[in-house]
């Protein structure tokens, strides 16, 4: 099943971000293997926690599949603390570890094709849809995009896909299709937008007033004192990233 993806509004609204907020730069990691202990560390927790962890265990020299594994479990725990959940979090950064280690190394586990090296980081207990595409896109440099709760949300709002319960791979799938052909890059940037805007403005309480994108957001273009602005036509694909 594919999500249905209004292409127009889609590519309306990536513009205005871009205009806006400028390039993104995400994921912010010294490497590919930064970036999936990041996505694992990441799960319901804000990135300033991930990034106190992240800190803590290069200060201790331990980012590598190896030291990461041989350290005790205290201590471990004692690194990942900033990330709150710490406990339940080093438990599935183990198993992920341990599966790197079996795989004969990171590029190994996620080698090959992108849905046969998603289907394996899927497998890996601990590893969900979200968490398995920010290592794909942003570690393996894999044209799979993200989807999480924000760009449900703020999709929905702007018009772009129907109202109705978040379903990831719908939502994955349509949006791939709509930004076809696919594009590492774009998807980096759209991804990144998206939380730009969904943390800074379309929160659970959008801030609709002053939002960059309210010009091409079918919620925000509805809100009553100010005059419709924008067009939804005024897309130009080919000059962005």
């Amino acid at each position: 099943m594919t999500e249905q993806v209004d292409r127009e509004r889609l590519w309306a609204l990536y513009r205005r971000l871009w205009v806006a907020f400028g390039p993104q730069g995400w994921w912010p990691a010294e490497s590919p293997f930064e970036v999936a202990v990041g996505a694992i560390l990441t799960q319901a927790v804000s990135w300033r926690n991930v990034s106190a962890a992240l800190d803590r265990i290069k200060a201790a020299g331990a980012l590598s599949v190896e030291a990461l594994l041989a350290a005790p479990p205290g201590r471990l725990e004692e690194w990942l603390r900033p990330t709150l959940y710490f406990r339940a979090k080093a438990a599935k950064l183990r198993t992920f570890l341990e599966a790197v280690r079996a795989a004969g190394g990171l590029e190994a586990l996620w080698a090959g094709p992108p849905a046969e090296a998603r289907a394996r980081l899927l497998a890996i207990p601990g590893i969900g849809p979200e968490t398995a595409d920010d290592m794909m896109l942003y570690g393996a440099g894999q044209p799979v995009l993200v989807v999480d709760a924000y760009t449900h949300r703020i999709l929905v709002r702007a018009g772009v896909v129907p109202a109705g319960r978040f379903r990831y791979e719908p939502l994955r799938r349509g949006l791939e299709a709509a930004f076809a052909p696919p594009d590492v890059p774009r998807f980096k940037e759209f991804h990144a937008l998206v939380v730009r805007l969904g943390k800074d403005y379309c929160r659970p309480q959008p801030r609709c007033g002053p939002c960059p994108a309210r010009a091409v957001c079918a919620t925000g273009r509805a809100q009553p004192g100010e005059e419709e602005q924008g067009a939804l036509g005024d897309v130009e694909p080919g000059r962005l990233p």
